[in-house]
């Protein structure tokens, strides 16, 4: 059964640019409440505080926190703060969308220092078991419930690797994995869990990969669709799968790439 999406609440980490901006501001112009978590500096917060004010205009709450989603403290405070804000219709969308990883290789080379075991073991808390922790404590609050949708943000870095990609890339496979035993666990309280691979998208993330210039260009190149992938097309992905009331679209990775995998 397709359904409306007015008045219900979604919750986005990594709201504050990118795809999860993107997606906020979309699920605002669909009647969605957005709670937003996003960890930055004063810029991104003028950025963060703008967007927050922009979605309210359109006649939805917006509620944007800074803070580090992938620290159980934050966990701990604003769980409750959520129930509070989202009441009896708990949290109908959960986006995880957090980039902030380590991009070193795994072994040093021209004087630099190879992968550290900190730094792995960050980048995978950070980029996919946080996923599994928000949600445990979401589900433990009572604020997932039947109908609700969880996206994890995957990418073509899952199978595909460069020299400095590496800690990224095992984050991706981690997350993955996670939402298939996610889909598994939650299947039965009708709760779909997906993680949606995005093409090459010109984000924050992106530009910090040093090997990001010729990523653009090949995507852009290879594409069928002659572009790259945008923010806002991910953003109509999750509003139009969210639609549904199912639960049997679930455990999958969903391409929103305009199919650059089959030529990239």
């Amino acid at each position: 059964m397709i359904a409306s999406l007015e008045g219900s609440w979604a919750l986005i980490l990594g709201a504050s640019s990118g795809m999860g901006l993107a997606t906020a501001r979309e699920l605002g112009r669909a009647g969605v409440n957005v709670v937003g978590v996003h960890f930055d500096t004063a810029e991104g917060q003028e950025k963060a505080a703008v967007a927050q004010e922009e979605i309210r205009s359109g006649g939805v709450q917006a509620h944007f926190f800074n803070a580090n989603a992938a620290s159980p403290r934050t966990r701990d405070e604003l769980v409750p703060r959520i129930a509070e804000l989202t009441g009896e219709k708990g949290v109908r969308i959960l986006m995880h969308s957090l980039a902030f990883g380590t991009l070193v290789p795994f072994l040093p080379a021209d004087d630099t220092p190879g992968l550290t075991s900190r730094q792995m073991t960050m980048t995978l808390d950070v980029m996919a078991h946080s996923l599994v922790y928000w949600t445990q404590d979401l589900f433990g609050a009572g604020l997932l419930r039947k109908g609700a949708k969880i996206y994890a943000m995957t990418s073509a870095g899952d199978v595909k690797v460069t020299a400095n990609y590496g800690a990224v890339s095992a984050a991706k496979c981690a997350l993955e994995s996670h939402v298939r035993q996610l889909a598994l666990e939650l299947a039965p309280t009708g709760i779909a869990v997906n993680a949606l691979r995005a093409g090459v998208t010109v984000t924050p993330s992106l530009e910090r990969i040093p090997e990001s210039e010729r990523l653009i260009a090949y995507a852009a190149d290879t594409n069928p669709h002659r572009r790259l992938t945008r923010p806002e097309d991910v953003a109509e992905a999750v509003v139009l799968l969210s639609r549904t009331e199912s639960s049997w679209i679930t455990g999958n990775v969903i391409g929103v790439d305009g199919g650059e995998i089959l030529t990239g």
